[in-house]
């Protein structure tokens, strides 16, 4: 196994799925906290009142009825609301981790804690202080923050009133967040993430379209509104590289992907052709500007495609330019097929659609097993980028039992792990300038897909069910150990 002596060994989570205290400290509410529990099967919903105040709910990926607003239903239960509680117990979890022996954390920054609504001119103190303690604890045990500035997190007020990323004026309220997070932290935090999945926005529609079963037109319209906000999102991303840059040169700030690893299901040229023009919409279009700072030529098929005229300007132009960034960093969990054939078995579950590949095995929640997948993306992507490059969430699902005694003996999550620990060395191997990996999560986290506590993915079990009943108490699965003697050996030795 080739690591580099320096790798970083860590794990990820995001504020929205284990802080809670959704309304303490002087946050402000965010989508996540009006967002309702799901199943693999059943979609997570947004609740509101609509224009006569009779309360709804709507898919998650649905639009809000003309004149509603944003609603707390006490008839549902919010599972962010609560989380994991790592508000409180941050302290016990930052010595979990410094036992499995992290050299990183990735973690985000609640933006709705520090800007209650978004639109403050001075951030919220007790917030401020909050993320402080955080990183100083980090810091006692030599625990690198990797911090995702935005992490699904904007402030339902901005959501609401201006009408979220669509609008331009929310570059400016992004950049203010983003100056008071370097300058605030500097000298404690120096790896930075801009935006998380910021390709999710494009690389959904088709999800969602399959979903909800748009028409050619309202999928026409969901990517006019996707490729607009994208761009107002990778202005503001360019703008806080710049920023942070100028604060703190010895930062290191990155971009934050998604995994879109796409095969042609069959020789077919159409399906090889099809599955090129995937691999540019959902992974390509957003990797290129934040890496090269300009948009590639295919980006002009695609805007055409789908009807775009785009609010550009040449400032906006001058910013992407000047703001590239650092390090590529992104999320891998599966891999999918693309053809232009008729299918007839598809992948099913959370966030999953597609035909389904029949050399690969699928995970409860119908996503593939395909680790092989993530030595293919790393490599695809270095020879593309040559920058370095952290695997920043990769991780299993699963159900786990806690045993008479106590104990949780996860070996599916271990065998999960082994072979894409084995797929990042091969890539090494290969050329690959492979920094860092954050497992997704190192504590077990409410699902960002389904809201669910039982679709486990730590290597620390919390005692929390589906309806936020549990102690909370932290324990550690068989996995914790395993992890930890990776981290010792360096990924020498993973059996």
């Amino acid at each position: 196994m080739s690591f580099p002596k320096n790798f970083l060994w860590g794990g990820a989570t995001a504020a929205n799925q284990v802080e809670g205290a959704w309304n303490e400290g002087g946050r402000g509410p965010a989508k996540t906290d009006v967002t309702t529990g799901g199943t693999v099967s059943e979609p997570r919903y947004i609740t509101y009142l609509d224009k006569d105040g009779k309360p709804g709910k709507i898919n998650q990926f649905d639009r809000l009825p003309e004149g509603a607003t944003y609603y707390v239903n006490p008839d549902y239960y919010y599972p962010n609301h609560k989380a994991v509680d790592q508000y409180h117990h941050y302290k016990e979890d930052i010595a979990l981790f410094a036992e499995m022996g992290y050299k990183v954390y990735r973690m985000s920054i609640s933006w709705s804690r520090l800007f209650p609504k978004g639109i403050e001119k001075t951030p919220n103190q007790e917030g401020v202080e909050h993320y402080r303690d955080v990183f100083k604890e980090l810091r006692k045990y030599n625990i690198e923050p990797l911090v995702t500035i935005w992490h699904f997190d904007t402030p339902l007020y901005l959501e609401q009133e201006l009408g979220g990323w669509q609008n331009r004026e929310l570059i400016e309220h992004y950049v203010r967040f983003a100056t008071t997070c370097f300058t605030e932290y500097k000298g404690l935090v120096h790896y930075w993430l801009t935006f998380n999945e910021i390709n999710n926005a494009c690389a959904f529609i088709d999800m969602v379209n399959e979903m909800l079963h748009m028409t050619k037109e309202e999928t026409d319209a969901r990517y006019r509104e996707a490729y607009q906000l994208l761009h107002y999102q990778l202005v503001a991303s360019a703008k806080a590289v710049q920023i942070g840059h100028a604060i703190d040169p010895d930062n290191m700030i990155g971009c934050m992907l998604s995994t879109n690893c796409a095969y042609p299901m069959t020789c077919d040229p159409e399906d090889a052709l099809k599955t090129e023009h995937v691999w540019e919409n959902a992974t390509y279009y957003c990797g290129d500007v934040h890496v090269f700072g300009y948009y590639s030529p295919f980006t002009k098929r695609l805007w055409r495609e789908h009807g775009c005229e785009l609010d550009i300007t040449d400032q906006d132009l001058a910013d992407l330019a000047a703001g590239t960034v650092d390090m590529y960093t992104f999320s891998y969990y599966s891999s999918n097929v693309v053809t232009t054939h008729d299918v007839t078995e598809k992948s099913g579950g959370n966030m999953s659609t597609g035909a389904k590949n029949p050399y690969l095995q699928y995970s409860d929640w119908g996503w593939s097993l395909d680790p092989t997948g993530m030595q293919y993306f790393l490599e695809k992507i270095y020879d593309r980028y040559r920058i370095p490059l952290m695997i920043v969430e990769n991780g299993l699902g699963a159900y786990d039992t806690v045993e008479e005694d106590g104990s949780i003996h996860d070996d599916y999550r271990i065998d999960y792990y082994r072979p894409h620990i084995q797929a990042m060395s091969r890539a090494i191997d290969n050329g690959v300038d492979l920094i860092g990996y954050t497992t997704w999560g190192c504590i077990d986290v409410v699902s960002a897909g389904t809201g669910e506590m039982r679709k486990r993915y730590g290597f620390i079990y919390v005692d929390m069910d589906d309806e936020g009943k549990g102690s909370m108490a932290r324990s550690r699965k068989d996995s914790f150990f395993w992890y930890k003697k990776v981290i010792a050996s360096n990924g020498e030795d993973i059996d």
